[in-house]
Formats: structure tokens, C-alpha cells, sequence
């Protein structure tokens, strides 16, 4: 089939080459200026944005049986993905941490317990001890309470993102940079090129365009904020979250000792710097679980929007001659591989 794909941010670039190495023909169109991220090409998509967070257990707070399901599904792709891809060990599911401290002890066993009444049994949190805790992560102290999630973990986003991309050039897949999608329709894509916008006719088409989708799905962007930080005095081997009653924070280990902390929502579409406010909550919380950061330089601060839904759950709509994919949200890396699947799957079906 001749395919076409609107976007090429994370599920643009999975499904390039799921569906270049099943034998159809792919072209994908998306307005960035190329392949790298905002800083070398422009673009604005999410997934460069993200933390690779892995954790199907830990988004039972907020989602639902659904999301549950597909992100152990992923948990389990992504590694076949990586070593496919030829990028070695940058998927790590050795487990994720939850942690509270004392004052935040009620909301944290509510959280938990939810977590515990939601998991089946082979993925409940389990209850470390303060020794127990050292023994994973000397560098977490300050937080009396903690809970290891032992099915989670994270991926390295940037390097996955450049190897998706080469891998589809290998497979010969056209990648279409500074061209954007302006609708998606049924076996039509209308592409913003040489100063108009042109019709192509295809056999199916994906839309993947996350914020770009308006008007055809109600989407809408949710800001977030991210810092990265290098402390070379800090060893973190699992992602942490801490729960808190105003925001939750989470730290994702990168190698050489970087660490990205975030993430605020901020029901807004305003893409500009990070606020002083995020900055102050963000870090001393993160400081607080991870006293070794004290002495970490701020490396980089970012904000962008995150596709969400009405309901804040992703959809997945196959039609004759369309298929549509959006709402990742929170969910973007954990839910990804296993929503490709199924598209594939369907369009084969």
C-alpha cells in the first residue's frame, strides 16, 4: 500500500517503520524543519520534551484499565524495539520508585492504595524499608515513606526518536520535512508545500498530528514544564516520583550523571520559558528526595504541550482509508508501542 503518515513525532516514526518493514510504501509530513530536535530543526513535538517515563502501574492514579494494559504491552515491546534499532541498552525496566515524605503520608497510602486496588497481582507496589530503600538508591534520602513498582522504568528519548528516524531511511521510507498537514481525510492528505497546499492521494493514511489535529478531533494542549540537570554526584538507576499534595515530581536518570525533573500541568497553550514559579516547586522538590542535587547545574529548561482529550484518555479510530491516533497526554512513551501494534494490525485485519 502507498501510506501516508501526518506527523513524525514518536508514533509518526514508529509506525514509518513497522509498516517500511511489512513492504508498503510510506511518506511522512510533518512541519518540522528535520529530523533532530527544536533546537537544530524547529519542530515542537512532545515526545522531544519527554521523560521516557515507562510506568503502566504508577498512571493508574489517573488512567484506566486501558492504559494499564497497553503500557505493560510496551513495557515489554520497547526493548525488542531498541535492540532492533541497533541502540543498545537505553531501555531500562529495573523498576521505578514512589515516594513521600512524612507529612505527605495520607495522600501518598491514598495514591497507593488506589494503585493497590487497580494492579493485578503479579504488579502491586511493594513496601520498601528505609534500609531496604538505601540499598536500591543510597542518593534518595529525605522521603520516609517509598514503594518500588519492580514492572517499570524509562527509555532515553532522544537517542530512540534519531534512531527511529534512521532506521526508516534505511527501510526507504520519504521523510517530507517543512511540510505540513493541514487535514487529514480518508485516502487524502492536503500538505502545505511550495506555498500552497496540495492534495495527495493515497491507499490509507495515518494521523498522528497530537496538537495539530484541530479541527478534525477536539485535542488540546496541556503545558509542561521539564529541566535537565547534571549532578556528578548523584547516582540514580530508576525513575522517582514523588507524591505530593499539589504536584506530582518525578526524576528520570539519562547517562553521565543528567537527570531530567518535571513535569507541571498547566491547563494553557502558552509555550513560553518555564515560570519562576514551576522553577521554585519543581526543584526543591526534587531537591528534597535527592539532597545530592543541591550542587547540580540547570543544563536546559523547556516547556511544550501535551496532546489530551476531552477525557484524557488516547484514541485509536481505524476507518476505511484513515486511521487516527491522539491524546497520548501523560502517555505519550508508555502507550505508544502498543497502540502502533494495533494500528497495524487493524490495517492488516
Amino acid at each position: 500500500m502507498h501510506i501516508g503518515i501526518a506527523g513524525a513525532g514518536l508514533l509518526g516514526r514508529l509506525l514509518a517503520v513497522q509498516l517500511s518493514s511489512a513492504g508498503h510504501r510510506v511518506e511522512v509530513f510533518d512541519s518540522a524543519t528535520g529530523p533532530g530536535p527544536r533546537e537544530t530543526s524547529g519542530t515542537e513535538g512532545a515526545a522531544w520534551s519527554a521523560a521516557g517515563m515507562l510506568s503502566p502501574v504508577a498512571e493508574l492514579d489517573r488512567g484506566n484499565e486501558d492504559v494499564f494494559r497497553l503500557g505493560l504491552r510496551s513495557c515489554a515491546l520497547w526493548p525488542e524495539i531498541t535492540r532492533a534499532l541497533g541502540l543498545g541498552e537505553i531501555c531500562h525496566v529495573d523498576g521505578s520508585l514512589l515516594v513521600a515524605h512524612r507529612a505527605d503520608a495520607g495522600a501518598a497510602q491514598r495514591v497507593v492504595g488506589l494503585l493497590e486496588a487497580k494492579a493485578d497481582a503479579q504488579h502491586q507496589p511493594q513496601a520498601l524499608t528505609p534500609e531496604a530503600l538505601r540499598a536500591l538508591e543510597p542518593s534518595v534520602q529525605g522521603p520516609a515513606l517509598a514503594w518500588l513498582l519492580p514492572c517499570e522504568g524509562y527509555i532515553e528519548v532522544h537517542n530512540t526518536l534519531l534512531g527511529l528516524y534512521a532506521q526508516g531511511e534505511r527501510q526507504g521510507v520519504r521523510w517530507h520535512w517543512g511540510h505540513a498537514v493541514e487535514q487529514a481525510d480518508a485516502g487524502v492528505l492536503a500538505v502545505r508545500m511550495h506555498g500552497g497546499v496540495e492534495s495527495m492521494r493515497l491507499d490509507h493514511v495515518f494521523d498522528v498530528r497530537g496538537v495539530g489535529a484541530r479541527p478534525q478531533l477536539p485535542v488540546r494542549g496541556v503545558r509542561g514544564e521539564v529541566f535537565l540537570l547534571h549532578a556528578p554526584d548523584v547516582d540514580l538507576r530508576r525513575p522517582l516520583r514523588l507524591m505530593h499534595p499539589r504536584h506530582s515530581v518525578y526524576v528520570v536518570p539519562r547517562p553521565d550523571h543528567y537527570f531530567v525533573v518535571g513535569a507541571s500541568e498547566i491547563e494553557s497553550e502558552d509555550r513560553s520559558p518555564v515560570s519562576l514559579r514551576t522553577t521554585l516547586e519543581l526543584l526543591s522538590a526534587a531537591h528534597s528526595a535527592l539532597p545530592g542535587l543541591v550542587e547540580a547545574r540547570v543544563v536546559h529548561s523547556e516547556s511544550n504541550l501535551r496532546p489530551a482529550l476531552p477525557d484524557n484518555l488516547p484514541l485509536l479510530r481505524t476507518e476505511a482509508g484513515c486511521t487516527r491516533i491522539n491524546g497520548l497526554y501523560r502517555h505519550g512513551w508508555l502507550l505508544a508501542p502498543a497502540l502502533v501494534e494495533q494500528a497495524v494490525q487493524e490495517l492488516a485485519a
